[in-house]
């Protein structure tokens, strides 16, 4: 096989990595399964000048979802305006409405949470490998 019949494979990414405040507290819930998942939006800044001098802000809101451990730890450590800092990866979801209308979403699913500034306590980092919904439990060190 020559090198123009091998069949090449693109390499893909798909890595977030965000620092903001909370809109809004986490709300937790469970699945049918067990699992703990909690939700809550996250703002981050842009401030830039223009041509002319004026200083702007552009913020950007961002839904998080969080699972299992990670998710339980949200909802009993973070509120709203806490600063923090989430590595995770992007999921885009679509679904119809009852009323026959397409939907769609486009969400950060936390893998690692930290929080930004005060002092540091032993609970300051969350985080699974694949918090997708897959159900795989990790041990997490806080």
């Amino acid at each position: 096989m020559s090198c123009l019949e091998k069949e090449t494979e693109m390499a893909n990414l798909n890595k977030v990595l965000l620092i903001g405040n909370l809109t809004r507290d986490p709300e937790l819930r469970y699945s049918p399964s067990g699992v703990a998942v909690a939700k809550f939006g996250l703002a981050t800044n842009y401030v830039y000048k223009t041509q002319d001098g004026e200083k702007k802000e552009d913020v950007c809101f961002v839904d998080i979802v969080a699972f299992r451990k990670t998710a339980e730890f949200c909802a009993n450590y973070f509120s709203k305006g806490k600063p923090i800092f989430i590595e995770g990866r992007l999921q885009f979801s679509t679904w119809e409405t009852p009323e026959g209308q397409k939907r769609s979403k486009l969400e950060v699913l936390a893998e690692r949470i930290q929080f930004m500034g005060g002092p540091k306590t032993g609970a300051d980092v969350a985080g699974e490998e694949g918090s997708g919904n897959d159900g795989a439990e990790d041990d997490i060190p806080f």
